[in-house]
């Protein structure tokens, strides 16, 4: 068996928590900068809600932006649609108009021969 080497402690226990043998004035100094660090741990933390709530609306506004483009999209790809088919009934027209040109002007050079 191993000699085991005991070491004292520097701090007593109340309560089950150890308490450092200190003057009552470096515990005060002490409880002042933890319940500091908790304050500015607080603030932080409200200024994080605070920050996240913002960002969180910018983040709805941005859907509701793009749900709106979206559908702004949506109806202007319909209207190329029409608009394409449109186009292409004029196209279509004209060609067999011209068609039916180029038949008579034939016809009529046939005839005058």
């Amino acid at each position: 068996m191993a000699p085991g080497i005991a070491f004292a402690s520097a701090t007593k226990t109340t309560k089950g928590r150890a308490v450092a043998d200190e003057d009552p004035t470096s515990l005060k100094r002490r409880n002042d900068e933890l319940e500091a660090q908790l304050r500015q741990s607080l603030e932080r933390e409200e200024r994080m809600r605070s920050e996240l709530e913002k960002t969180l609306e910018r983040l709805r506004f941005a859907e509701e932006a793009e749900e709106r483009l979206c559908s702004q999209l949506g109806d202007l790809e319909a209207e190329a649609v029409d608009q394409a088919r449109s186009y292409y009934y004029k196209v279509q027209s004209l060609t067999e108009q011209l068609s039916r040109a180029q038949l008579l002007l034939q016809k009529g050079v046939k005839s005058q021969a």
